[in-house]
């Protein structure tokens, strides 16, 4: 029963994987579609309807983009719908998300330190609360606010900074952001869904039937569409932000996390500005290394109180309390006080250190016995950690590991699912 944690493993490498690989198809296509949108320029010879043409060059050949702005006179026999990117992304997204931090809630997704919370309650808000920004974001378009979208996108951003903030006071550094990430792409996946799709099945279906289509379905769909190419980028980084503590494991990261949102619209307005006209604002540039910079210092703000012994005074978790009863832990931290804690820790004192490698910290009872699995792969299994065994990590000391954790894993392995 221990291959259950590498099997776990790989199944979370596939299911990331493949969430890469359709979020760079997704983030692709509307990052070209904007553009494209935004470089068309009116001809003589245009046919009845069209709107624009753009010449492009590119793999050894032209292309020629006419756009229409509601509908052609017929329907193509050939027509390409860019839907299957962002739904894969999503699912995938979510996929992810339940492998990691759910099935790992004890060691990813709760904070003790914040909130005094279940597994199965961090989870319920986990999953529900993704349905709460997209409910008041299309409530908010669907109201006299659609025609203000200046006013309508910065209620977006409050809502986005009240979430971020929200989440921080619940889960983990690391889960608070991937959770505003993860609640920002539902928003714009169900732009997809719920808006864009259905409106252009809509004048699809009014060409078929012989119908002139409405101008509005169109105009709908893109200021959706608009509205996602601001939020990708942000939501770029707050899926990366797990590789780096000084944007999630520090005391104003929730604030790192809104300012992000600021760079991602001064980013997206300098190429979609250069797009439409030529040129782009180079003030977005210095606005957006100002935010850089502030979000730089803002991250240097620990506040870690070092208080260890109220910390190994906190009661221990059924499945905390397995490891810890499980033969072979004596040893197994021992090793891991001497070996790994250096880095892990709340304080490092590995030099040019300051933050703990993906915020895990290895110092206490509890610590060791939440990170078991991980330190199982990394350090047991595999050869991951220490980095280039620094710390000199013996063999011996490998299988020591591992085989504390197959001792745990034989006698309680419904404990193992994380």
């Amino acid at each position: 029963m221990y291959d259950l944690a590498i099997i776990w493993d790989w199944i979370a490498f596939a299911v990331r994987w493949l969430h890469v690989i359709t979020a760079m198809a997704w983030i692709g296509a509307s990052f070209y579609f904007i553009a494209l949108d935004l470089m068309l320029k009116p001809a003589p010879d245009m046919p009845k309807g069209a709107f624009g043409e753009e010449w492009e060059v590119h793999g050894g050949g032209f292309y020629h983009t006419t756009k229409y702005l509601v509908a052609p006179d017929r329907l193509p026999e050939h027509l390409t719908w860019h839907k299957w990117q962002s739904y894969t992304t999503w699912l995938s997204g979510a996929a992810l998300l339940m492998i990691v931090y759910w099935l790992g809630g004890e060691l990813y997704l709760l904070d003790p330190a914040k909130a005094d919370l279940s597994l199965w309650q961090g989870v319920a808000i986990s999953g529900g609360s993704l349905t709460i920004g997209w409910l008041a974001y299309d409530f908010m378009c669907k109201s006299k606010l659609s025609e203000r979208p200046t006013l309508l996108m910065l209620l977006l951003f409050v809502i986005l900074v009240a979430m971020s903030w929200g989440y921080n006071q619940i889960f983990t550094g690391r889960a608070a952001l991937l959770h505003l990430g993860a609640f920002t792409a539902t928003i714009m996946t169900a732009n997809v869904f719920f808006q864009i799709m259905p409106n252009q099945r809509i004048v699809v279906q009014d060409l078929k039937a012989g119908r002139t289509p409405d101008a509005k379905y169109g105009k709908i769909a893109k200021v959706r569409s608009t509205h996602n190419n601001y939020l990708t980028l942000p939501v770029v980084f707050l899926m990366l932000s797990n590789h780096y503590p000084l944007a999630f494991a520090t005391e104003y990261s929730w604030i790192i996390a809104a300012l992000v949102f600021l760079t991602g619209v001064t980013i997206r307005h300098y190429f979609n500005t250069m797009h439409a006209t030529g040129t782009g604002p180079h003030w977005t540039w210095a606005v957006t290394v100002i935010l850089f910079i502030l979000i730089a210092w803002l991250s240097t703000a620990n506040t870690w109180n070092g208080d260890y012994d109220a910390l190994e005074a906190q009661p221990l978790t059924p499945s905390e309390q397995h490891f810890a009863a499980a033969k072979g832990f004596d040893d197994v931290q021992d090793i891991v006080l001497g070996r790994c804690s250096m880095c892990h820790a709340r304080e490092p004192v590995w030099d040019g250190m300051h933050w703990a490698p993906k915020g895990v910290y290895l110092e206490t009872t509890a610590d060791i016995t939440r990170a078991a699995a991980q330190i199982y792969l990394q350090a047991g299994i595999s050869h991951a950690m220490p980095p280039a065994n620094i710390t000199d990590l013996p063999a011996e000391d490998r299988a020591a590991i591992a085989a504390w954790y197959r001792n745990a894993a034989s006698t309680r392995p419904a404990l193992l699912g994380y």
